[in-house]
């Protein structure tokens, strides 16, 4: 491919490419950058939801509206159907609660703590978590629900 021809005058002249292969490509190929891009925002757009929910509990459905949301990670205290208690997704024992929550909100901004609690746990347990709660200085308590649930007034 790079053989030269003598022509008259003494010149050489190059046959094939010329020039313009021995220069490196200055475009950068994004393609499979794009490619891969796209990839990993599926696979986080499908574990996203996932990470949220740590322990699966069926909770009660209420109308309220929804709490606003907060820019750290909420705090979250579970009460599972089966009587075990969790700290955000940890097993926790029910005399370890407050020390680990207070320990965990010194280090926080957001004093708020999220009870969520099965459908079929008594309400007296739940209660007792709460006053629990209560009685160690937590005062903004919110407890999660289902949207959708009745409105008390005939209507759905």
């Amino acid at each position: 491919m790079g053989a030269s021809v003598q022509t008259g005058g003494g010149q050489r002249r190059r046959r094939g490419r010329g020039r313009r292969s021995a220069r490196p490509m200055s475009e950068i190929n994004v393609t499979p950058f794009v490619d891969v891009m796209l990839c990993l925002l599926i696979i986080f757009m499908v574990a996203a939801p996932l990470m949220t929910v740590g322990v699966p509990i069926d909770l009660p459905d209420t109308s309220a509206e929804a709490l606003p949301s907060e820019e750290e990670e909420p705090l979250t205290v579970t009460l599972a159907a089966d009587g075990r208690v969790m700290l955000q997704t940890t097993e926790v024992t029910r005399e370890e609660i407050i020390p680990r929550l207070q320990a965990i909100a010194a280090e926080r901004d957001s004093p708020r703590i999220f009870v969520r609690a099965d459908g079929g746990i008594p309400y007296e347990d739940v209660m007792q978590v709460m006053g629990a709660l209560n009685a160690a200085g937590f005062r903004e308590i919110g407890l999660v629900t289902d949207a959708g649930g009745p409105t008390l007034d005939g209507g759905e």
